[in-house]
């Protein structure tokens, strides 16, 4: 029996700002922020000269508010290159019960941010849903804990209480790695508050959120990454339909590398992009929390000794191999999914 989970969501700084979005749910936000302009030192991406008269509409569902993960897009915005890929760009803030699978399968956007096992879940739901880049290689979840906890390794964690969001799928890594097992697991709420206050207290975490909160706080916190344990699926990736890709691959393959310039331009100089996300966040973003996570995010997205030009891209092997950890942890159906239909590779030359 196949176990259904929700898509794992990171939770950020703000205690609003948990991600507890479960994106199977169909709940429309028709919030819409569509940020154009301005100059950049940058070059954007150009288009042959046939193609530049031609001003396509383009709507992405983001899977939270808008945030650094978010920040190849809202560069891309601002910078002029998706004006100069002959795109018009509207950028739908997320929240609580984004729509991703849902707003991509009815046709009422035509790409969308996830991670990389919300993608085999949604497959798992039957939503043909495919990755088309993803813009961080390795995923900043983590288990945060106070440097007086003692605690320095996963197995460390025994007999501390961990504050985890039920059902997601690096818990149940976790668990069946036997890391758990004397762990007092409670629900998590959304903040550091119990984390400052009680060092035998861990939550789950995003790298470059959560850490800043609490240090600013006066705790020094130590970060223990998922990924090192070996469930690493790819973060922030731009999603699109099956369908968009079979009948419009030319528009796919546009956004595609119109995007990709946005994410490299991004990480070279995020000033433009953390300007257009504070404009867009009005959920108690602030331009230190953004500063702090785009430093953070640049070696996830680009981990040495990867060069910039390389940013966005995705192998076979990782999405088997993630398919596969899926298929072990009974959270999809090898019959189902497949980890050749989860993402394709074509757009991104």
């Amino acid at each position: 029996m196949v176990a259904k989970v929700q898509a794992d969501v990171p939770a950020h700084f703000h205690p609003s700002w948990i991600h507890m979005t479960d994106r199977l749910i169909c709940i429309p936000l028709l919030v819409a922020t569509a940020i154009l302009g301005c100059d950049s030192a940058k070059t954007p991406h150009r288009q042959p000269a046939d193609d530049r008269d031609k001003t396509l509409s383009v709507a992405v569902q983001l899977n939270w508010y808008p945030e650094s993960e978010h920040g190849g897009l809202y560069q891309a915005a601002s910078d002029g290159t998706f004006q100069a890929a002959g795109l018009a760009v509207e950028i739908r803030p997320g929240g609580r019960a984004a729509p991703v699978g849902a707003e991509l399968e009815l046709g009422r956007c035509q790409f969308a941010m996830a991670n990389a096992d919300d993608v085999v879940l949604f497959r798992q739901e039957g939503l043909d849903v495919v990755a088309v880049l993803a813009a961080m290689q390795n995923h900043p979840r983590c288990i945060l804990v106070q440097e007086a906890s003692g605690v320095k390794t996963f197995e460390d964690l025994a007999g501390m209480t961990l504050q985890r969001q039920e059902g997601r799928a690096f818990v149940e890594f976790m668990r069946a790695k036997g890391l758990l097992e004397a762990v007092q697991e409670v629900p998590y709420h959304g903040s550091v508050a119990s984390l400052v206050a009680d060092p035998k207290i861990a939550i789950q975490a995003y790298s470059f959120a959560e850490p800043l909160l609490a240090e600013q706080q006066g705790v020094k916190v130590r970060k223990l990454m998922v990924s090192d344990l070996g469930f690493n699926p790819y973060s922030s990736v731009l999603v699109t339909s099956g369908k968009l890709i079979r009948e419009n691959p030319s528009l796919v393959r546009k956004f595609v590398r119109a995007a990709r310039q946005g994410w490299q331009n991004y990480l070279t100089e995020p000033s433009l992009g953390n300007k257009a996300i504070l404009e867009a966040n009005q959920h108690g973003m602030t331009a230190e929390a953004l500063e702090f996570g785009s430093t953070e995010l640049r070696t996830l997205a680009q981990p040495e000794p990867m060069q910039l030009e390389a940013v966005g891209s995705m192998s076979s092997e990782r999405w088997e191999s993630l398919v596969s950890q899926m298929v072990e942890l009974t959270l999809v159906d090898p019959e189902q999914v497949k980890a050749e239909d989860c993402f394709t590779s074509e757009f991104l030359d």
